[in-house]
């Protein structure tokens, strides 16, 4: 996170500019990135494009929107290696669409997430699904690929998407989370699509691992990832019970829940907000916890 306590998950503001768009930044001596030139309220400072390796093949990892100048800062920090492959963590706008221009370009292969089209994509204008993306191979969970020096294990995360993907870098410790675990708020998770129940029971499945840090696509890396990750189970914990608390003081549709849960929270994000207590409540259906008549929730 950046520099917020692994209870406080709010969605925090960007740093100071300028920031280092299109800049290679070094992370570790297996890891680059570059910014895109993608800022929102939803993606913080930009999408960060990993590049993994310091050999003759190198791998990139959520290659961001199909813009040309990003592109183009990919293939400058590639420099004189050749990718080996295109990985994707999941197919929102900001993480997917360069994958098919950077594989016309270096003739890479596209490979990570499963496809994943949905008519309703949720609050994210920059990021409904991507609809042109078109993967050579789906790595399945556990599933490695290498090159020289470098190991990269998908680790199965659905929840913020069903198709989402992280990567273990064997070698060094470190993971490349995409949106499931960000650097500076928690994610959002959207029905359909998005499950809250598969988020939590992903976020304890990394909670068990041994990752010694998180590197997000949005926001600094996390460097106590346990420490970050249980933090924000207690959060939907927390949310969960203000749900069901709410929901004792009487039936209310999911508009009533948000002034009273997001205080002072920015406008911008009430459409997100909305979606994250239905998620919320969607699991507690499920477990037979809550029910609806109309647009209305109530307890069981």
């Amino acid at each position: 996170m950046r520099h917020i306590a692994p209870h406080m998950q709010a969605m925090a503001g960007p740093p100071p500019k300028p920031w280092p768009t299109g800049k290679v930044e070094q992370c570790e001596p297996l890891v680059r990135r570059v910014l895109a030139p993608n800022p929102s309220p939803y993606t913080y400072t930009g999408t960060q494009t990993y590049i993994v390796g310091a050999g003759s093949d190198v791998a990139v990892i959520d290659p961001g929107p199909a813009q040309d100048g990003h592109v183009e800062a990919i293939l400058d920090a590639v420099g004189e290696a050749a990718i080996a492959a295109i990985l994707c963590t999941h197919t929102h706008r900001d993480h997917s669409p360069a994958a098919g221009p950077l594989a016309e370009r270096t003739g890479a292969p596209i490979i990570g997430c499963a496809p994943l089209v949905l008519a309703d994509s949720g609050p994210r204008a920059d990021a409904p699904f991507d609809r042109g993306y078109a993967p050579d191979r789906v790595m399945e969970d556990s599933e490695s690929m290498t090159g020289p020096g470098w190991t990269l294990t998908a680790v199965h995360t659905p929840g913020h998407t069903s198709n989402h993907l992280c990567f273990a870098l064997e070698e060094s410790g470190a993971l490349f989370t995409g949106d499931h675990v960000m650097g500076w708020s928690t994610s959002v998770v959207v029905p359909p699509d998005g499950d809250m129940g598969e988020y939590m029971r992903s976020l304890d499945k990394l909670y068990r691992r041994e990752d010694t840090i998180y590197y997000p696509a949005h926001g600094a890396p996390v460097e106590k990832p346990r420490q970050l990750v249980r933090g924000m189970i207690g959060h939907r914990r927390q949310r969960e019970s203000q749900i069901l608390r709410l929901l004792g003081e009487g039936a209310r549709p999911i508009p009533d829940f948000i002034p009273r849960m997001y205080k002072g929270l920015d406008k911008r994000l009430i459409p997100a907000a909305e979606m994250s207590v239905e998620a919320h409540l969607l699991d507690l259906e499920r477990r037979g916890m809550v029910n609806r008549s109309g647009e209305i929730w109530q307890t069981i």
